[in-house]
């Protein structure tokens, strides 16, 4: 996909996501390109690469980074994450100025990809978790490939208010989702996280101060809701460990093992496109052997939040799944947007 159509979708993915300022920069964007502005020297390069890449938010997160870490003052009156507000117009001839100036390093920091940890996603987790526990209520051992900085693995420690009034996890707690889902009814039953362990191919420490900005520069800049959260969660993370290893999802898995009186959960959220199709069937392949391995004293379970088909044939919709060993069974609990709104628990078929 060349990268003015990957810059063109991007945008209405910002505008439907409700970020009008990313979804102007985006269109910003685009004019500069096709008029051999300066991002024609930026993006040299990657002008081919597919849309999965996200060359486009790679882009705009580093230039976001350096406005976090007080580098583009230039720009940090048009960024609300900083205290600004966004101006079409003089925003960006400031963001313009920032690509002219700092290419080299926003070359430099193309190369990383993106690590926004949604946050929001914690409520596919979570409420997914409870209603694997209310059929099998044993401690759970959370194993997340794909983890980024390990926040969501923290996800028995945020707040989940819903619309009646009512809500799950700590009263007290510095991450509040609210009317964080619909539909059917779950069960306020017990949760015991006894183990939290994550695997990322370039984990970020969400501890250091490096790590913390980086994270942030990942989550859009005119999005309050989701950056309070994001520091919630940062908060939260030097309170409450997790293990987030260095290691490929495949290599991780193979060290995995089931234990007696737990169940075994490995989760994971958008992160299925970015994997090699051999690097997927290697993962199924490995939760086939550990399934079949599983039985009710020590069960496994793959939780996800993944673009998925309801049928062969069907269209890709953002689905939270359950399936559950020793019977392999799955099925959909619900279904989300990307950054983990709107999500809608389904009745349980009987």
């Amino acid at each position: 996909m060349h990268v003015v159509e990957t810059l063109q979708r991007q945008a209405v993915a910002c505008e439907d996501l409700g970020s009008a300022m990313y979804a102007e920069l985006c269109r910003l964007l685009v004019d500069d390109y096709e008029l051999g502005g300066v991002s024609t020297q930026v993006l040299a390069g990657y002008e081919d690469r597919p849309f999965g890449d996200a060359i486009a938010l790679r882009l705009l997160g580093s230039v976001h980074r350096l406005v976090l870490a007080g580098e583009a003052p230039e720009l940090a009156a048009f960024y609300p994450s900083v205290g600004g507000s966004w101006d079409p117009v003089l925003g960006w001839e400031a963001f313009e100025q920032v690509l002219q100036s700092r290419q080299a390093e926003l070359r430099s920091l193309l190369t990383q990809p993106p690590q926004t940890n949604e946050v929001g996603r914690a409520t596919a987790l979570y409420g997914g978790l409870l209603q694997l526990v209310d059929a099998v209520p044993l401690p759970v051992r959370l194993f997340e490939i794909g983890a980024s900085g390990g926040l969501n693995l923290r996800a028995d420690h945020f707040r989940y208010n819903l619309a009646d009034g009512t809500g799950f996890g700590p009263a007290d707690s510095p991450v509040v989702f609210d009317d964080a889902w619909s539909g059917q009814a779950l069960k306020p039953v017990p949760l015991r996280i006894a183990e939290r362990v994550g695997s990322d191919i370039a984990p970020v420490n969400p501890l250091s101060e490096e790590g913390a900005r980086t994270l942030t520069s990942y989550v859009w800049p005119d999005m309050p809701v989701r950056l309070a959260r994001l520091r919630g969660a940062l908060e939260i993370a030097r309170q409450v460990p997790a293990d987030v290893r260095r290691e490929d999802a495949v290599s991780f898995l193979r060290g995995l093992e089931l234990s007696a009186g737990h169940v075994t959960v490995v989760w994971h959220s958008i992160m299925w496109q970015y994997m090699t199709r051999a690097d997927r069937a290697a993962v199924e392949e490995r939760l086939a052997e550990l399934g079949a391995r599983a039985d009710s004293g020590s069960p496994l379970a793959r939780l996800r939040l993944e673009p998925l088909r309801r049928t062969a044939d069907g269209p890709l919709d953002f689905l939270v799944e359950l399936q559950v060993w020793p019977t392999g069974q799955a099925r959909i609990l619900g279904r989300a947007e990307p950054h983990g709104q709107d999500l809608v628990w389904e009745p349980a078929v009987t």
